[in-house]
């Protein structure tokens, strides 16, 4: 007996975390429970067989049994699953290791985190499956990727460019100062603009100064959203980026201007580099839109490296939103809506909600109060604007267009975007086709959202990263975070972007007649080619929304200087 305790005291158990254990075979499941020494043990047991003793032989089978009863029956430390059935399997890579402290926390959001698989960007050539709330495996072409034929990041600067790199960045006479306006979105594409202009002035760049936004009230500095040292280290090869002027040009009374609309790089040397060059500082405001789309190879280039590599977002605002993005994911493929539906919107672009008499008369109002927000063609009536495709769709309209494209019912909605006009009741039509519908107030965990709560351009940031990491984005309207994105993703390998045909696609809403099998055909045939395929940049549009041909190339000459 004593040396039967002895060899009990060496067992040793294997502690395996729950999450994996439904993708452990059984076969591997045996090697995890059998000891290494189980196998020379059995080789004694058998050397019993060679004794004629009837009383040893029976006390052997007694310890055989009785060393299995204890294996089996008492060690509640067996990684057995609870389970006793095979669990459907999603066709994704398992994480089962490198547990960090967010993690950890995701767990805690139950109606979203029961499962923690996560899942690696799709392939274009994926077929997505996933459980459905009865377990079932269902398929869904839904979620395929469009086929980006292969193009990837090709920043490869000229040697001319990379020759006069060294006297631009040691420059320290020239700096240009800039105040960027409007929402984070917009003032991101200012910042983009504001870089490029203090290459060709050949300035030292002073870290752009963030207009307070009238609308929000919010006081964000650049530090705020962005992570200025990566900003500043990533540019260093291109402009020089300070945080302030340096004391010699503090008393310098700057140069002001704001240049008109699409201007060129020659119209910006002609009209400030004499000036700047003899004063020394040179500030700029409402950068919006005023420098070309069309500019030299090298100077796109510069655009789709300050708008993709160097505008990363500050770290507490990027691990918030990598968070939130985590508990999106945890599930499988999710989809981002960026929902154009709030009250200003509504005013801005002409259009009636069409919730009630009550909300279309409150935005008429509003409309005629303030009329220096209206910013769509006066002319046209509401319907008319609607007929267009100029208006948002409302949460009717993306409930069709969403169940004619094709998305399961049980799909992972995540909601971008302010409150809606309506409150949560403009979102019903959403949430009853689609009951997985988050907000980032819906996954964030208490007191997550504090620190931002009170700054729009935080919080639309944080909507900016979750939508980036979706497997599909759309937006209800256009707008500076819309084009955004769809460069972004397109940047990042052509994921899936879905542009609403919105003028085509309107009168067969209006059609009652039309059999539900019909209109899902004609929407998938109306969108076929608006799912983020490569399209070619054409003169007059964004590189940063239009990354291919200056910034993307096909894979057999991608290659990148940063």
């Amino acid at each position: 007996m004593a040396k039967w305790h002895q060899k009990a005291r060496k067992l040793s158990y294997i502690s395996v975390p729950s999450q994996i254990i439904s993708s452990i075979s059984s076969s591997s499941l045996q090697s995890l429970l059998e000891s290494p020494k189980k196998s020379s043990r059995k080789s004694k047991f058998f050397s019993f067989f060679t004794f004629r003793s009837s009383r040893l032989w029976f006390l052997t089978l007694f310890f055989v049994g009785f060393f299995g009863m204890l294996k089996f029956g008492f060690d509640f430390d067996v990684p057995f699953s609870p389970y006793p059935c095979p669990m459907p399997q999603l066709n994704l890579p398992i994480i089962s290791n490198g547990h960090s402290e967010a993690a950890r926390q995701n767990v805690q959001k139950d109606e979203v985190l029961d499962n923690t698989r996560l899942s690696l960007p799709l392939a274009s050539n994926v077929e997505v499956r996933e459980e459905t709330d009865d377990g079932q495996v269902e398929k869904s072409e839904f979620w395929k990727q469009p086929d980006g034929l292969g193009y990837r990041p090709c920043l490869d600067f000229s040697r001319d460019y990379r020759k006069q790199t060294q006297g631009i960045v040691n420059n320290r006479r020239k700096y240009l100062m800039v105040v960027v306006s409007g929402g984070m979105n917009q003032q991101r594409n200012q910042i983009v603009d504001a870089v490029v202009i203090a290459r060709i002035l050949g300035a030292t760049l002073v870290v752009p100064i963030l207009q307070v936004n009238l609308i929000w009230g919010d006081e964000s500095e650049f530090a705020d959203i962005f992570d200025l040292e990566h900003f500043k280290r990533v540019l260093a090869n291109d402009v020089r980026v300070v945080s302030a002027l340096p004391s010699t040009h503090l008393t310098t009374k700057p140069v002001e201007g704001s240049p008109p609309l699409h201007v060129t790089p020659s119209w910006i040397r002609a009209r400030y580099h004499k000036r700047l060059t003899r004063e020394g500082v040179l500030l700029l405001r409402g950068l919006d839109s005023r420098l070309s789309k069309d500019l030299p190879s090298d100077l796109q280039k510069l655009r789709c490296k300050v708008a993709f590599h160097a505008l990363r977002f500050a770290k507490p605002v990027q691990e918030l939103g990598d968070k939130i993005a985590e508990r999106m994911r945890s599930k499988g493929p999710y989809l981002a809506l960026h929902l154009r539906m709030e009250k200003d919107v509504w005013v801005r672009t002409g259009c009636s909600p069409g919730l009630s008499p009550e909300f279309d008369e409150m935005v008429q109002k509003e409309r005629i109060n303030r009329p220096e927000l209206l910013t769509a063609k006066s002319n046209m009536t509401s319907q008319e604007r609607k007929l267009a495709g100029l208006c948002p769709l409302n949460a009717v309209e993306v409930t069709r267009l969403l169940k004619g494209l094709g998305a399961p019912k049980n799909a992972r909605i995540y909601w971008a975007g302010g409150q809606p006009l309506g409150g949560k009741e403009a979102l019903l039509p959403l949430i009853q086709e689609f009951p997985h519908f988050y907000s980032k107030h819906d996954l964030s965990l208490p007191g997550e959202l504090e620190p931002f709560s009170r700054k729009a351009s935080l919080m639309a940031a944080i909507d900016y990263i979750v939508s980036e990491k979706s497997d599909v984005f759309m937006a209800s309207h256009g707008g500076n975070m819309g084009h955004m994105l769809q460069g972004h993703r397109a940047y990042a390998g052509h994921k899936k972007f879905i542009t609403p045909n919105k003028r085509q696609m309107l009168p067969h809403f209006l059609n009652s007649s039309l059999p539900e099998a019909e209109f899902n055909r004609i929407i998938k045939e109306l969108h076929h080619e608006s799912l983020g395929q490569p399209e070619l940049r054409r003169p007059g549009r964004d590189v940063t929304k239009y990354p291919v041909p200056e910034c993307m190339c096909q894979a057999s000459r991608a290659q990148s200087h940063l």
